[in-house]
């Protein structure tokens, strides 16, 4: 019986020590390579749930991780006690080398094997993170909450956003590689920011006088364009960065022709640019590289630079100093042994491509026709981001309302961001465009002059909303331009007659606001409207009623263009006239053509409002041309007596024409003659 004990206890003794032995080998992997384990017998362990602790303090309240951590490393008491006083704090949460993202797929491959609630409320909050830190562009910073420095710029590097979009395809598509599945609501949500994600790297390819190319590392999070980081990543075109860019772009199905045109110059500039001959040669001691050469090799496989020339495509190389070498030799042993240079990840792209072509007329075409679809009603139509209404996209509504209707096209738009471009056409009259509230239902994007760089007129193609059709009407929605302060972006553009706006948001910069068309009338009520340089410009007869403009920067209100013939020109009513904390010196108005005409009755102006209250653009004409009026306004901003001598203070009987019914009214139509009142 002894004997038998005996060899019992032997055998355990055994079997513990090789599973304790195959446990450690785990523990001692790095912290990438755990996560990526295919091993469901490891994540069901007493081990992996160890580590599962350690990921749990690990995380920030705010959802998201610190980097360059080993989390599966042994912490002590005093160590816990650190993290858990580090909680409420965001300083060092990131997507940099992989970290949040890394967290999330070990919560998932846990979860799967021991599915304990924390797990999967630790791995939304980091979903959560992700769609936080996302800027309105689309893209990611390095750090979220921002960082100041180069950590802000839009980050490629070392596949930090193609991590980030991996994990939101998998969840927008519900493929089950993760175990932990969000609601529906965050699902459309990941679905949203996905989508702004693939449009902010098509619109950040960089064209090299005039042809696509690929990608830097970091882009400006306001131009898009090639950033500088630390001072050896200089603003360049990666070899490295853009492979991983181009394999996502190729995981998509049913590309858009945008798309497939990024891809297919891509894989132009990756030929174009491999480097053949040479090959990489490392001295390694105790598992350090000590030096690092490039050598002649005629048999070596295509390499390509990290670094190449935005105008050329010059490799090139640096050190701590910023200064640009032609070789690796010149570069200090520190950098030259211690940064990747060259990379072969763009031989996958290169080997995937033409199957990805072959494929591409297959996986396009017959999604293209689904998508086309006819609402329920004609007349009422719902648009909702969760799929719950007829159409996810505003301008799919748009597109798919009845033409020249006899009845109101009621749109009804429930809380979300869109970002796309919407535009009424001018056959889609008697739209009607409800939002379910005004802060909540967003349409977004960001064009602006540069971008769209089609000659002099290139602003009136940037608006996020264009209205060309007569009888709109728009309530409960915030429209803006998230472009920045990069010059002329619009945000709302209504070149129509008969358009009403009423209790919507309209956000941007310089030129948020274009309200134009000879003859046409626009009345906009219960408003907030800001910006920067004439930021409500254009040559429509628009009365704005108890609206508040915002001026964002020391310029000008207005820029009116009135045509010659046109009795008024822009009117407000009961406004309030306030500021940012950088506008201090601001013009109620100039004229964009001489001919302009402006008044403001009733309102409150801020003390923002130069004390001459107008300013005639070198053009001394308009002094003449133009008419600028004032009447019974208040407020530090209203100085009367300083005015420039060529404005006017209007009369109480020339206040008295100042009605809606006079400014916007039509005797000449009995079905039109009050459209601005219902």
């Amino acid at each position: 019986m002894k004997n038998t004990f005996y060899k019992v206890g032997i055998a355990l003794f055994v079997f513990f020590a090789i599973a304790y032995s195959s446990y450690a080998q785990v523990l001692d992997k790095s912290w990438k390579s755990i996560t990526e384990m295919d091993n469901d017998q490891w994540f069901a362990s007493v081990e992996a749930k160890a580590v599962a602790e350690n990921v749990l303090l690990y995380q920030r309240n705010i959802g998201g991780w610190p980097k360059n951590i080993q989390i599966q490393k042994a912490l002590s008491e005093t160590q816990k006690k650190e993290l858990l006083a580090l909680k409420s704090s965001t300083e060092g949460c990131t997507t940099d080398n992989g970290a949040t993202c890394q967290e999330m797929l070990f919560l998932s491959k846990i979860y799967k094997q021991q599915p304990d609630e924390r797990y999967k409320k630790a791995f939304l909050a980091g979903l959560d993170y992700l769609l936080a830190a996302q800027y309105d562009n689309g893209g990611w910073p390095q750090f979220y909450p921002l960082k100041k420095g180069y950590y802000t710029h839009i980050t490629y590097n070392d596949d930090s956003m193609v991590n980030i979009l991996n994990v939101l395809k998998e969840i927008k598509d519900k493929t089950g590689y993760y175990s932990i599945q969000p609601s529906e609501e965050i699902v459309a949500k990941t679905k949203t920011a996905f989508d702004k994600g693939i449009d902010c790297i098509i619109k950040s390819q960089y064209k090299q006088n005039g042809v696509l190319t690929a990608w830097c590392a970091q882009h400006d999070e306001i131009t898009l364009l090639p950033a500088k980081a630390r001072a050896y990543e200089l603003p360049s075109l990666s070899g490295k960065e853009s492979a991983k860019i181009v394999l996502l772009l190729m995981s998509l199905e049913n590309p858009s022709k945008e798309v497939i045109n990024a891809v297919d110059a891509a894989v132009v500039w990756f030929e174009k640019v491999q480097i053949n001959g040479l090959k990489e040669e490392r001295v390694i001691k105790n598992g350090k590289v000590v030096d690092k050469k490039m050598i002649p090799d005629a048999n070596a496989l295509p390499l390509w630079a990290r670094f190449m020339e935005l105008e050329n495509n010059k490799p090139f190389f640096s050190d701590r100093d910023g200064i640009k070498k032609a070789t690796l030799a010149e570069v200090g042993d520190e950098r030259r042994n211690g940064y990747s240079w060259y990379t072969n990840e763009p031989k996958e792209v290169l080997k995937k491509y033409e199957k990805w072509k072959n494929n591409l007329s297959v996986a396009v075409k017959p999604v293209q026709k689904a998508e086309v679809k006819k609402p329920k009603d004609d007349y009422n139509i719902v648009v909702a981001q969760d799929g719950s209404g007829d159409y996810t996209s505003i301008q799919d509504a748009i597109y798919n309302s009845p033409s020249f209707p006899y009845k109101t096209v009621t749109i009804t738009v429930k809380n979300g961001t869109y970002h796309e471009k919407v535009r009424v056409p001018e056959w889609n009259t008697k739209i009607s465009l409800i939002g379910e509230s005004k802060e909540k239902t967003i349409i977004s994007y960001d064009d602006y002059f540069g971008k769209i760089n089609l000659g002099r007129n290139s602003t009136f193609f940037t608006p996020t909303v264009l209205v060309e059709a007569n009888d709109f009407k728009a309530s409960n929605l915030t429209i803006q331009n998230t472009a920045g302060p990069v010059g002329q972006a619009i945000a709302l553009s209504v070149v129509a007659d008969r358009v009403v706006i009423s209790n919507c948001i309209v956000l941007g910069n310089q030129d948020t606001l274009y309200s134009s068309g000879e003859g046409f009338k626009q009345y906009f009520k219960d408003c907030f409207i800001e910006g920067t340089v004439d930021f409500i410009f254009g040559g429509a007869t628009v009365v704005f009623d108890n609206c508040t403009l915002h001026s964002k920067s020391n310029s000008y209100v207005t820029a009116a263009s009135t045509p010659e013939n046109s009795k008024y020109g822009f009117v407000f009513m009961n406004c309030k006239l306030t500021a940012g904390e950088k506008a201090t010196e601001v013009y109620l108005g100039r004229p964009w053509r001489i001919n302009a005409k402006t008044v403001y009755l009733n309102c409150e102006m801020g003390n923002h409002i130069r004390k001459e209250g107008w300013n005639n653009w070198s053009k001394a004409d308009a002094e003449k041309a133009s008419f600028y009026g004032e009447y019974n306004c208040s407020g530090p901003g209203f100085q009367p007596k300083s005015r420039v001598s060529w404005s006017h203070q209007l009369t109480k009987s020339e206040a008295k024409k100042y009605t809606l019914e006079n400014i916007l009214g039509d005797a000449n139509s009995k079905s039109n003659s009050n459209w601005y009142s219902n």
